[in-house]
């Protein structure tokens, strides 16, 4: 969505949410609106927050619970500048890759490893050619049900009222099941011979402060939400 948004890059920040209720409240209150409202200037009409679940790494060396574990590991990333940042912070390699290159070069060895929510680890097969799963949660991933704002508009007023309220409905329904398969499948992954680590989430977060200033800036005045989101406004 940064392609279309900027801001959006709100929601990229490392160790952001404490909990997924802390991003539910989020995305469901005023700043999550607000950032969902800027898309109309594209053309796009935001109906509803879904989400992707939290990101956690995978790798095939060795687990990560501190941050110096994941120093030298070379790790798929998505094309996205923070995410990026976060990685080198804690001394490793980010390296984008197109998704569906991805498990050839895990089987090959051309990165160590990658990080996803485990929704996607899971139904990717990623544990045939990893070892490792730590948790690490260093990124919240919201996702949306967008649809185009003109086509929105022309319906009419109780038509609108009826498509928001069914979108909200569906979020509700869609997280349930995102996090239902995060908990069976993080126990199936361990049963298929994955290593499944704790991580040290306050030093991981230390780690990475120096992202927030990276790239705080960027949001101009909208940095304030940032520090309105940690406050839990």
């Amino acid at each position: 969505m940064g392609g279309f948004e900027k801001k959006f890059m709100l929601f990229d920040f490392p160790f952001l949410f404490k909990s997924k209720q802390h991003a539910y409240n989020t995305l469901d209150g005023k700043t999550g609106q607000y950032v969902m409202g800027l898309l109309e200037k594209q053309g796009l009409k935001g109906l509803a927050w879904y989400e992707n679940g939290f990101r956690h790494v995978t790798n095939s060396r060795r687990p990560i619970a501190v941050p110096a574990d994941a120093k030298g590991l070379k790790l798929r990333t998505m094309e996205n500048k923070v995410h990026m940042a976060i990685w080198k912070a804690l001394g490793a390699d980010p390296t984008p890759m197109a998704w569906g290159e991805i498990f050839t070069a895990l089987q090959q060895g051309t990165v160590d490893g990658q990080e996803n929510p485990i929704p996607v680890i899971y139904t990717s097969k990623v544990y045939e050619v990893q070892k490792h799963l730590s948790l690490t949660g260093h990124v919240f991933s919201p996702a949306m049900i967008i649809m185009s704002k003109a086509k929105f508009d022309a319906l009419p007023k109780e038509y609108q009222t009826i498509v928001l309220k069914a979108a909200v409905e569906s979020a509700t329904y869609q997280r349930e099941q995102i996090t239902s398969m995060e908990n069976e499948q993080a126990a199936k992954l361990k049963e298929l011979g994955m290593t499944v680590t704790t991580t040290d989430t306050a030093a991981l977060l230390e780690a990475t402060k120096h992202v927030y200033e990276q790239f705080k800036g960027e949001l101009g005045a909208d940095a304030r939400l940032l520090d309105e989101i940690i406050a839990g406004k």
